[in-house]
């Protein structure tokens, strides 16, 4: 297995390191410049040892990376948080950036595409964004954890919504106890 995970500019990079930390087989990263400046205010961790959980590091500027072809095949992307700026750029089809590259092509390839979008409240403009890519196959999955599974701490809710992540491209989790 192989996935590609996108930390962009919004709040909730720890749901991207989680996913790293979970994700099995290859994890390939990408960091928005904007993600590298909130990642240590949010999580106190140093950049390099975010990258550090990844096989494979691409800068958002590398534009001839492997995971920019459809050629380069991997299982999907995760694009933990995803801001609306970013949903924005995929929606309109605007590929100037690694990871926009990158989701334009899980989408023209039909692979798996997650955005845990992390806004709120919406505007009209972004439920349209979010609804047109809905309709290509791209799961939107807010970061809105729930709480039947009683969590009592930051890590359970984070763990939910990484959990609900991990169910969408089947691989099995203890991240939350399902409802019965």
């Amino acid at each position: 297995m192989r996935f590609v995970v996108a930390i962009t500019g919004a709040s909730g990079s720890i749901y991207g390191i989680r996913l790293l930390q979970e994700l099995p087989g290859e994890k390939i990263l990408v960091m928005s410049k904007i993600a590298k400046m909130i990642i240590p205010r949010e999580t106190g961790m140093q950049i390099e040892q975010v990258e550090a959980l990844a096989d494979k590091v691409f800068e958002d500027d590398d534009l001839f990376a492997s995971i920019s072809s459809g050629s380069f095949y991997h299982d999907g992307i995760f694009v933990a948080p995803c801001s609306e700026s970013s949903v924005a750029k995929f929606a309109s089809g605007i590929s100037d950036t690694l990871i926009s590259r990158a989701v334009s092509v899980c989408v023209k390839e039909g692979r798996k595409v997650v955005l845990v979008v992390r806004e709120t409240p919406k505007s009209a403009i972004m439920l349209e964004n979010e609804l047109k890519l809905a309709r290509c196959g791209v799961v939107i999955m807010d970061a809105n954890p729930g709480f039947y599974s009683d969590p009592l701490s930051i890590r359970d809710m984070v763990d939910f919504i990484v959990g609900k992540c991990l169910d969408q491209v089947g691989i099995p989790h203890d991240l939350f106890k399902k409802w019965e």
